[in-house]
């Protein structure tokens, strides 16, 4: 597949991504890209029409749960119940990385 291939986001964009996600806010994708599997990438991917954009297996799971109804808290549960442990890590993560997305305009806060 032809395209631009880009990487998760650095420790610079991670620093300036804005407050965390509110508990109640729900988050679909940007309707610019398709999410998908990419079996040639053996991994997720937002394809948009400048490029593709390939995923780890965590953002691909966050931004797969990003629906539009689900809220931030309920992605949390269900995150924190695949990867039992480390409850506060897990959520910590997930919000940081929703904002992250956000900035990148990978996904939208739904009203």
């Amino acid at each position: 597949m032809a395209g631009r291939l880009t990487h998760p986001p650095s420790l610079e964009n991670l620093m300036n991504a804005s407050t965390p996600a509110d508990a109640h806010a729900r988050y679909a994708l940007n309707p610019m890209y398709l999410f998908r599997w990419e079996e040639t990438q053996d991994a997720h991917v937002l394809l948009y029409p400048e490029g593709i954009v390939k995923l780890n297996r965590t953002a691909g799971e966050i931004i797969g749960l990003c629906d539009g109804q689900e809220t931030v808290a309920s992605i949390i549960t269900t995150l924190q119940q695949r990867y039992p442990g480390n409850d506060q890590r897990v959520a910590e993560s997930i919000r940081t990385s929703l904002e992250v997305f956000r900035a990148k305009g990978w996904i939208r806060r739904q009203a």
